[in-house]
Parts: C-alpha cells; sequence; structure tokens
C-alpha cells in the first residue's frame, strides 16, 4: 500500500499542512490552484469570463503559488529523490484523457480534490466534505473496476 514505505507519506503530508495552514494564517487565502488555468488565461484572453475582477485579482498570488509548487517539486527530485526524475510509463492518450475528466470534473465540482480535501476540509466546507466523499467513492469504484477487466 505504501511502496516507499509510510515515512515519506507521513512527512510530505505534515509539510503540506504546515504550508497550506501558514498560507491561510498569513494572507488569508485557501492555497487551491483550481483556478489557475483560468486566472493565468486572464492575461491572454479578452474574453469576458477571463476578465472578471476575481479573475484578475487572484493571478498574481496563484502563478506565485504554482511556481512554488513546481520549485518544491524539483527541488526534491534534484536533491533528495531516490529515483531522480519521474518517469511514467503511461501512454499519452491516457494520460491527455485523465487530464480532460479531471479538468472538466475539477470546474463542475468548483475545486479539486486537494482544494477540497485540504482547504475545503480544513476551513470545514460542507460542500468540500461531499465532494471528497464523491471523489474517493467514485476512485475507489474505478480502481476496482480497471481491476476487474485487467488494467494493472
Amino acid at each position: 500500500m505504501f511502496p516507499l514505505g509510510i515515512e515519506p507519506y507521513l512527512v510530505g503530508g505534515l509539510i503540506v499542512g504546515i504550508g497550506v495552514s501558514l498560507i491561510y494564517v498569513l494572507t488569508g487565502l485557501h492555497a487551491t490552484q483550481s483556478s489557475f488555468f483560468t486566472t493565468t488565461l486572464s492575461w491572454f484572453s479578452k474574453l469576458a469570463h477571463f476578465q472578471e475582477n476575481r479573475n484578475l485579482d487572484e493571478r498574481d498570488w496563484r502563478v506565485t503559488l504554482a511556481l512554488g509548487v513546481v520549485s518544491g517539486a524539483l527541488i526534491y527530485t534534484f536533491t533528495l529523490s531516490p529515483s531522480g526524475l519521474w518517469v511514467t510509463k503511461v501512454e499519452l492518450w491516457r494520460l491527455a484523457l485523465g487530464g480532460l475528466l479531471i479538468g472538466f470534473g475539477t470546474r463542475l465540482s468548483t475545486g479539486c480534490t486537494s482544494g477540497h480535501g485540504i482547504s475545503g476540509l480544513a476551513s470545514l466546507s460542507t460542500t468540500s466534505l461531499y465532494a471528497v466523499l464523491t471523489f474517493m467513492g467514485f476512485g475507489i469504484i474505478t480502481a476496482h473496476l480497471l481491476e476487474l477487466v485487467g488494467v494493472v
């Protein structure tokens, strides 16, 4: 269940929890990224949706947060990762299809699994609780169905 032992998952979860908590306590912002794409497009697209005040007001900190997340992952990869840069053997079309479905579901549920699961639950949002239960339930069902048809 934990291919690297439980310690990396516990330490990583602790670091994420501390980071999200610090961002909220110091800034009052929920450290979520589901609107990153929309706010980033507000720099390039003149469509009314992308030019809404919320998108314009949030784009700077969302880009900064995203760059921090990517930078942190790269620092770990090149300093502490036992296997170096992670590469997948999953076909590109499967990654693209999965990304499309996740992106659609994220916008439909007004948040992603980590946003609802970390920031939403921490703020005692019942909407986030329902979203997380739905994500987890369908994730478990899908994993079992795929296993039944022979996908490993």
